[in-house]
């Protein structure tokens, strides 16, 4: 799918069917899908992506600081909507919305944004707005997390966390903090936003990922953080994935106002939920970072307090059900930094080359290169389960330096270091059948899906890189969602 195009799949025109808008924020693209549901199913009816660009200086932690302006986001989202049919558009009943999880923004209540009217409709803007701190933000150390209380959470806290970031700038800048008196990752501020919400609402989902949050009472570890100072005051309200977190102050874009917008969910779990149909099935998602995950039985609580030391981490999923899931730092980002530092070599060696043209140079080049004696462990951001851990090349023979090579056995260390986190024995145990793979990573890379076809001896189907959003649309569908099994759109 071209990212600059709104793609049409089969003409969302006909009237009945409910008309649902997915949106996904994620970490370097803003995606929406419209999706009907029909007599057959759920049907992907319109999708559009951009390229947010969104990268901005992080003055208070210098080069361990990962920031996005969210200017820049929600530019990137207006333009994504506005790609769509008005028609279609004003159809729209309800909206899902994702977003990359463990990330924090800042803003001023009744003050966060600006709508204007315009000839499709109202859109806005954000007003006093912090920086987006992404879930790839660095500047907490390990002794500075091991300073902080122990949370009472079966999730441990890792640097990029949103609790972890605020007792940062606390300890750190704490006249940052001053202005503001709301906080949320990027997509509660966009649904805080469209329904005018006096306080955020945040899903289990995104609560868990923050840090300090105990997922079978619903509850903030409120006692904990109050006794250290933490201003407990800027934590949202939690809610259940799947619920209504409001409706449309104006209209937006076309979509009418007073249009259900539900409370914003985890990218991850909107992937899995576009795809996942049955309890055997395992899922593999590679965007920015990567997962692995797998369905947890029907019942299970996860333990009380974290292993550390654990590749396997239980993210909250819907209807109290848990996912086991090895979640890796490094995945797109990984051939993202290789890429770039391809274009980097060549502009000093006096050649401009456009990276989308090393990126289609190098996986044609690893194509025609079918093995390799080569080893990349690609960990350059490191694993929250050890944050210490850094890449490294081994095995390194002369004959093994081409570019068809050393892009080998990137995609393959990748692919590795996911196993080495859910080893292919554990999903066996576990009775899984095939994998669904997803995310656009993947998607557009088959490099890597040659490489899961060696590393997991398992079938596997490929979804498309809007997934999420389509995810997120789906949740809005069924409103009151189903358990795991649900239709399927790959």
């Amino acid at each position: 799918m071209a990212d600059n195009q709104a793609i049409g799949l089969s003409p969302c025109t006909t009237p009945g069917p409910v008309c649902v808008l997915g949106i996904d924020l994620g970490t370097t693209s803003v995606k929406a899908a419209l999706v009907i549901e029909t007599e057959q199913g759920q049907t992907l009816t319109q999708s559009c992506s951009r390229e947010t660009e969104a990268q901005a200086d992080s003055p208070a932690a210098g080069a361990q600081g990962m920031e996005q302006d969210v200017q820049k986001i929600i530019k990137a989202l207006n333009e994504c909507l506005a790609a769509f049919p008005q028609e279609h558009l004003q159809r729209v009943s309800r909206i899902g919305i994702s977003g990359q999880m463990h990330g924090i923004v800042f803003w001023k209540t009744n003050q966060g944004c600006r709508w204007t009217k315009s000839g499709t409709g109202h859109t806005f803007q954000p007003g006093e707005v912090s920086h987006l701190i992404t879930w790839q933000d660095g500047r907490c150390s390990s002794s500075f997390l091991s300073s902080l209380p122990q949370p009472q959470s079966h999730l441990s806290l890792a640097t990029g966390f949103g609790c972890a970031t605020i007792y940062w700038y606390l300890k750190n800048s704490p006249d940052f903090l001053k202005p503001y008196d709301a906080a949320g990752t990027v997509h509660d501020y966009v649904v805080a936003m469209l329904c005018d919400l006096e306080r955020p609402l945040m899903s289990i989902q995104n609560a868990a990922s923050w840090g300090y949050f105990n997922c079978r009472s619903k509850s903030w570890n409120t006692e904990i953080l109050r006794e250290s100072g933490f201003p407990v005051d800027l934590l949202p309200e939690v809610g259940d994935p799947g619920d209504i977190a409001g409706r449309m102050l104006h209209d937006w874009h076309g979509i009418p106002k007073g249009t259900e917008v539900g409370i914003a969910l985890g990218d991850f779990q909107c992937s899995v939920y576009s795809c996942m149909t049955e309890r055997t099935d395992a899922v593999l998602n590679i965007s920015t970072s990567a997962q692995l995950t797998v369905p947890m039985p029907l019942g299970f609580q996860p333990p009380e307090t974290p292993d550390s030391l654990s590749a396997v981490a239980y993210f909250p999923y819907f209807d109290g059900n848990y996912l086991a899931v090895a979640a890796s730092l490094n995945g797109g980002n990984v051939l993202a930094t290789f890429v770039d530092m391809l274009a980097r070599w060549m502009a000093e060696l006096g050649c401009e080359v456009l990276e989308s043209n090393i990126y289609i140079q190098m996986i044609n080049a690893a194509l025609a290169q079918n093995d390799t004696r080569l080893s990349i462990c690609p960990t350059i951001f490191g694993e929250r389960h050890m944050p210490e851990q850094l890449a490294s090349v081994t095995s390194i023979t002369a004959s093994d330096l081409s570019l068809g090579h050393v892009t080998r056995a990137l995609c393959h260390g990748i692919i590795q270091n996911l196993h080495s986190m859910l080893p292919f024995q554990h999903l066996k145990e576990a009775e899984v059948k095939r994998i669904l793979g997803s995310g656009s990573a993947l998607s557009r890379n088959e490099v890597l899906k040659q490489e899961v076809e060696k590393i997991f001896p398992f079938p596997v189907i490929y979804g498309k890189d809007v997934d999420a959003a389509v995810g997120a649309a789906m949740v809005m569908l069924h409103r009151r969602y189903k358990p795991i099994v649900q239709d399927c759109l790959i």
